[in-house]
């Protein structure tokens, strides 16, 4: 797998090949971003951990968008309202 300047071996599902590839790219791809910014300011370890961060917060954020538990906290509550108004109706 190529990341940024980097072949990195790694044994992986085939089912899973896509996301490895993707994940590969959008690290090269948030990398250059940092290089481009701060080469010639900061080392190649902070900008990887700038990288690092940069990614971890989109997926902090992702986390928090895709979470489906008040939803579903909500439908039980309003299920159990519902199921006891057609009970009291009977």
């Amino acid at each position: 797998m190529h990341v940024y300047d980097e072949e990195i071996e790694v044994i992986i599902d085939r089912s899973e090949e896509e996301y490895y590839r993707a994940a590969a790219k959008l690290i090269t791809d948030r990398y250059n971003v940092y290089a481009q910014i701060y080469k010639e300011r900061k080392s190649d370890h902070t900008i990887a951990l700038m990288t690092l961060v940069d990614i971890a917060l989109m997926y902090q954020k992702d986390r928090v968008r895709n979470d489906v538990a008040p939803f579903a906290k909500v439908l039980t509550s309003l299920t159990a309202e519902i199921e006891s108004v057609l009970g009291d109706n009977k």
